[in-house]
């Protein structure tokens, strides 16, 4: 079974506008929700858009993230990730690396975080407000944030931060493969000299913690600390200033909405959930996973070896789960959507970026209440040729 007559398609359908949904795509995954598509890189796999198979391509033990290392396998991006990575890894050696490491990511230990969040957004709102409007609330807010957070957590001295951004961000380029490789060695030796410092002299940040362990079967390897600390830097940045951008983009494109949170500030922990359904934010689908035996998924067979990916953004608006999926709707209810992933790797900073989004929007619109764009919405520019969606400047007035 295949996409077409003529064999599968090549994904991604359209290049990538903004944040929409590729009209195409979605057309051709309500037709066949289990779709042959030939990736970008390595060959053909199978393309899940439905929530039930999405969440059981992520969960279902049958479906192997460590199966899919290696230069040959069906992917989205240039390059896969390593194998001393956690999102590449399987159970055991997986829960090995997340217990470790989880602790710092509960939701108490967030919520211990975020007075300091909140001084945080306070006083660059204060900058912004001091130098006037018009402003980038890029630069401004939504960067700065979640940079000075993810710094202070992990201990990286936040005076490197506009080196380690560059790095992040060839790191996510998907048109630039040996750029990412690159960037990805530079990381790789920063975060190596931080441990190896504090491998001599401990200190009591993430980075400290993990490095002191002494213990034999708990101790990460230098590898595996790297390469975590590539992780949780790239997504902990990256990943959450740009959607913060693109949270604050869609209610300022629909005023509506904005309102609706002046008016009943109560309403943002809802609106931060359905904002995570609505609002893609991977340029691409999802990881591959590997078949290890054959599994059915919405009446398509996929074989033993074969290549699987989960186009999270149509999953979160499966009309099977979701009534009006096109809409954005803060009184919806609960909101299972897969923004954060599902299973065991389900993404390990979710509230920390749920933290950071609920301060943000709340501190917005009690202190900028009348926030707008200061441009028309077509004028936004938009970062393009990267994993990872967002506005590249978001001016606005207030």
């Amino acid at each position: 079974m295949t996409a077409t007559g003529d064999g599968p398609r090549a994904y991604p359908f359209g290049p990538i506008d903004q944040l929409n949904v590729d009209p195409e795509l979605a057309k051709a995954c309500a037709e066949q929700p289990v779709l042959r598509v030939s990736l970008p890189y390595g060959g053909d796999a199978w393309l899940v858009t439905r929530h039930a198979d999405a969440k059981t391509v992520l969960a279902d033990p049958r479906f192997s993230r460590a199966a899919a290392v290696g230069e040959d396998v069906p992917r989205t991006v240039s390059a896969g990730l390593p194998r001393t990575s956690m999102l590449s890894m399987d159970p055991p050696e997986h829960s090995r690396l997340r217990r470790r490491v989880a602790n710092p990511f509960t939701v108490r230990r967030v919520e211990a975080l975020r007075p300091r969040a909140q001084e945080i957004v306070d006083g660059l709102l204060d900058t912004m407000i001091a130098e006037g409007a018009p402003a980038d609330l890029t630069r401004m807010l939504t960067w700065p944030l979640p940079v000075t957070m993810i710094c202070e957590l992990l201990g990286v001295p936040f005076a490197d931060r506009e080196q380690f951004n560059t790095w992040v961000d060839g790191l996510l380029m998907l048109s630039d493969p040996e750029r990412s490789a690159r960037d990805r060695g530079h990381l790789n030796d920063y975060l190596a000299g931080l441990i190896a410092a504090r491998r001599i002299t401990p200190t009591d940040d993430l980075l400290g913690e993990l490095a002191a362990v002494e213990d034999e079967e708990s101790r990460l390897t230098e590898e595996e600390l790297v390469s975590l600390g590539v992780s949780l830097l790239s997504a902990g940045q990256e990943a959450t200033a740009n959607q913060i951008g693109n949270f604050v983009y869609t209610l300022l494109t629909r005023p509506e909405l904005w309102r609706q949170l002046v008016d009943d500030p109560g309403l943002i922990p809802d609106a931060v959930e359905e904002l995570f359904r609505i609002v893609p934010i991977s340029a691409t689908a999802g990881f591959t996973r590997i078949a290890t035996e054959d599994v059915e998924l919405s009446g398509q067979t996929v074989r033993a070896g074969d290549a699987v990916v989960a186009e999270f953004a149509l999953a979160n608006r499966d009309p099977e789960v979701f009534d009006r999926p096109d809409e954005i709707d803060f009184r919806r209810g609960s909101v299972p959507h897969l923004a954060f992933g599902h299973g065991v790797h389900h993404c390990l900073g979710a509230q920390l970026a749920r933290m950071e989004l609920r301060v943000v929007l709340d501190t917005l619109v009690r202190r900028l209440p009348g926030l707008h764009l200061a441009v028309p919405a077509d004028q936004v520019p938009w970062r393009t040729e990267r994993l990872i969606r967002g506005a590249d400047a978001l001016p606005v007035g207030w």
